[in-house]
């Protein structure tokens, strides 16, 4: 059985006073330490801020902005989702520094939900959790994959001017290789992992300070304030009419711009001073990234003109409405796309980046999960390397992610309706750690270093109601008439998550699975 009490507290803090606090920390929550405590805490933020990226996630997704709402949507849109997500993440930290280990959200609901609930709540919130993060490596290296097809189609003429299209094939033959490097990276030592994490977070703040510099300086016709701001896009050719509605539809970029921040929590046992650098790790990554996707998404709008032609199917970058946007406003100052290919070249490589550190977070959360026995064959994917490296969940990870992105040879929907999870099924597993943090473990919540005080159940609820409210809003249909090629398939991903994961329990987990078990014999 763990301890979680608050005597079990004090008294790891007398057991620490002769050994790393770290080890003895994890060691009184039930757990041996494996891998290397080799991160800072600015290698832990950067984890975060790198899988975050908001340059993978503003570029990916600014087509559904603009479709839905288009700059209002975007621009004020994206300052009300900053403000809620804030709620979400200072929740998580305060949860992080009282629990600081790689399970993260699961075994967080396993303390807190009380003995009745706890197995059940740590199943679901754990299976939520991994198969969201799944979904997200299948949505950021397939989105690359894509814009490297975007780039090669401008690269040679794009497609009104004999450009070369790939074909599906050729695009899941490239989302297949990229997924082999992220691998490949992940089977490193973390020393060496750490590096490409503070290489993604320099990547993506250097990249949005020179992106929003020089797209304003090359474009020669820039969008008023007023449109920026204001203008509301409602001619979206999907039958939707009402503003409200349309505005709704549209937070959906802005929420996916932003998960990911759970990377810190995964991270915690490879993290010195874990319970105070993986709290510090989730809040700066989500302030920081949503100060600069803000302005990053500002400069985008900044150079949009023409909405209809940039989402267009017929324009050179097929409908890829950045890609059109930067190829388009280098054309027009000096009579050639080039200087946008090395912009979209850019964002390309925080995509990479990006996809490298989503692999890092799953494989944590899955030799995690996998240690408590949550998975099947567990005994496979916790097992380390001498270098202290879970390598076959790595390449499960990658396994994975690859058959997700399979359902793109049946249809796009298809697709879409697998990495919609990405989205909703991660705001779930944040969201149920705190729903229990504020209600059943209201009065016996152990805080510790990291927490927010009196403020601590008011930020809560603020965080869970945001997650009921998109998760029921994102579920809406998406255009109308409802018909089978623009159905809303997300409510049966989600649905569907929700139905295995408790079909799964009722008939066969509950009579083994007890939620985080111990694997030290003293601690």
């Amino acid at each position: 059985m763990a301890v979680s009490s608050r005597s079990a507290v004090v008294a790891v803090t007398d057991a620490g006073a002769g050994e790393d606090a770290d080890r003895a920390r994890l060691h009184q929550m039930g757990y041996k330490q494996e891998l290397k405590r080799g991160l800072s805490v600015v290698s832990n933020f950067a984890f975060s801020f790198s899988i975050i990226s908001v340059l993978t996630g503003v570029t990916s997704t600014y087509n559904t902005g603009l479709r839905y709402g288009g700059p209002a949507s975007m621009t004020l849109g994206w300052l009300v989702v900053a403000a809620f997500n804030a709620c979400v993440a200072l929740s998580m930290a305060e949860i992080c520094s009282a629990y600081p280990t790689s399970g993260g959200l699961y075994y967080w609901s396993a303390k807190l939900a009380g003995n009745k609930w706890a197995s059940l709540a740590s199943w679901v919130t754990g299976w939520f959790n991994i198969v969201g993060q799944w979904a997200t490596a299948t949505s950021v290296d397939f989105s690359l994959a894509q814009l490297i097809q975007v780039i090669i189609l401008l690269a040679t003429g794009g497609t009104n001017g004999g450009g070369y299209v790939a074909s599906k094939y050729v695009v899941l033959a490239i989302y297949g290789f990229i997924l082999i490097l992220h691998g490949l990276i992940n089977s490193l030592p973390i020393h060496w992992l750490s590096w490409f994490g503070q290489l993604g977070a320099f990547w993506n703040a250097a990249g949005v300070l020179v992106l929003v510099i020089l797209i304003p300086s090359v474009a020669k016709e820039r969008s008023s304030a007023d449109f920026i701001f204001t203008h509301l896009n409602t001619d979206n050719g999907m039958g939707i009419h009402n503003k409200a509605y349309i505005l709704g539809v549209g937070l959906l970029m802005s929420n996916y711009c932003m998960i990911g921040y759970d990377t810190s929590a995964h991270m915690t046992e490879e993290t010195k001073n874990a319970d105070r650098s993986g709290p510090i790790g989730i809040v700066t990554s989500v302030v920081l990234s949503n100060i600069f996707g803000w302005i990053y998404l500002v400069t985008l709008t900044s150079v949009v003109t023409d909405i209809p032609y940039l989402l267009s199917a017929d324009n050179d970058a097929g409908g890829y409405a950045i890609a059109q946007a930067l190829h388009t406003i280098f054309n027009q100052r000096y009579g050639s796309g080039v200087g946008g290919l090395v912009c979209l070249g850019v964002i390309a490589v925080a995509m990479f980046l990006c996809g490298v550190a989503s692999i890092t977070s799953n494989s944590r959360m899955g030799y995690a999960f996998s240690r408590d026995g949550a998975m099947p064959y567990s005994h496979l994917w916790h097992r380390v390397t001498k270098h202290e490296v879970p390598l076959n969940i790595v390449w499960l990870s990658v396994l994975v992610a690859f058959a997700m992105a399979l359902t793109s040879l049946g249809s796009q929907v298809a697709f879409q309706a697998m990495v919609s999870i990405a989205t909703l099924g991660l705001y779930i597993s944040y969201a149920l750690p705190i729903f229990f943090r504020v209600t059943t473990a209201r009065k016996s919540f152990v805080r510790g270093p990291f927490h927010l005080g009196r403020y601590g159940v008011i930020i809560g609820w603020a965080a869970v109601l945001w997650v009921v409210f998109i998760t029921v809003l994102f579920s809406l249909p998406v255009a109308y008439p409802v018909g089978k090629d623009v159905f809303n398939y997300t409510p049966v991903a989600v649905g569907g998550v929700l139905l295995l994961s408790v079909g799964s329990w009722v008939f066969h987990a509950r009579f083994w699975f007890k939620g985080p078990i111990v694997n030290v014999d003293t601690y």
